[in-house]
């Protein structure tokens, strides 16, 4: 009976990515909690299942030429060495998976905030980047783009691996604000040729330190794989304002709850 749960979960979350773009490790880890997995488990999983849907999304954007290279390697110039550097730590000073399990679920309530905050305010972060004011800090973040690329590339790469959140509308947001003149689909296609070696090596490393569930992993793959496809063939025909509304909201909502709480 859980093996249908976690296949029907799985088909949720997976729906919920092909229409709006946005929700894979920030709904799918408090979801796996809400069943009763320890944070490092949720976590641990949830990076290779991100890392196995989104790599179908980096071919799609590779054929389409919809993706900066030289921007996914600045970025994971920074979030790969943080990544690993981020496992050695866990595995260094918290032996007992159960010691950072706090950590972790503290860090997944801050990133699903931010996520929220994303989301309901994408238009406000898309427009004000634009704007040409030389004294703001996003024309002083934008004149550096590259080094600031590879800082967020540190600071994502260390994110993502305590959380499992952060790569995919949290990644875009940064993005948006360091390139804003790159159009939206090379933003999309980016975001998620960067999510997929980040999530890899983090889920490997979650791995090593015995924190993946496979059964969990294959049950959420048979339900999502199919229900992102679905998703997708109906995003164009659902009111994808309302369903980012809705999203963000529950993600500010379960954010606060394992943030504060």
């Amino acid at each position: 009976m859980e093996f249908i749960a976690y296949i029907v979960a799985g088909a949720a979350v997976g729906f919920a990515v092909g229409v709006t773009g946005v929700g894979g490790g920030s709904l799918m880890t408090p979801i796996l909690m809400l069943f009763g997995f320890q944070p490092h488990v949720a976590v641990g999983t949830d990076l290779l299942y991100a890392a196995i849907t989104k790599t179908g999304g980096v071919l799609a954007h590779r054929q389409r030429s919809t993706v900066r290279w030289d921007i996914v390697a600045f970025l994971s110039l920074g979030s790969i060495p943080a990544s690993l550097a981020t496992i050695y730590a866990l595995y260094r000073y918290f032996p007992d998976a159960n010691a950072y399990s706090h950590l972790l679920s503290s860090m997944l309530g801050v990133m699903l905030i931010l996520t929220s905050v994303v989301l309901l305010f994408r238009k406000r972060i898309i427009s004000g980047s634009l704007q040409e004011n030389p004294f703001t800090l996003l024309s002083h973040l934008q004149s550096r783009s590259k080094v600031y690329t590879w800082v967020m590339g540190i600071v994502l790469g260390v994110m993502v691996t305590l959380s499992s959140v952060g790569a995919g509308a949290f990644g875009a947001a940064v993005l948006l604000m360091l390139y804003p003149r790159l159009a939206t689909i090379k933003v999309v296609g980016t975001d998620i040729a960067h999510a997929v070696p980040l999530t890899l090596v983090a889920g490997m490393g979650h791995l090593l330190l015995g924190n993946v569930n496979y059964v969990l992993l294959g049950s959420l793959l048979i339900g999502s794989l199919p229900a992102i496809y679905l998703g997708t063939q109906l995003a164009t025909r659902l009111p994808e304002k309302l369903l980012q509304s809705v999203l963000a909201s529950m993600l500010l909502f379960m954010g606060v709850k394992y943030a504060f709480f």
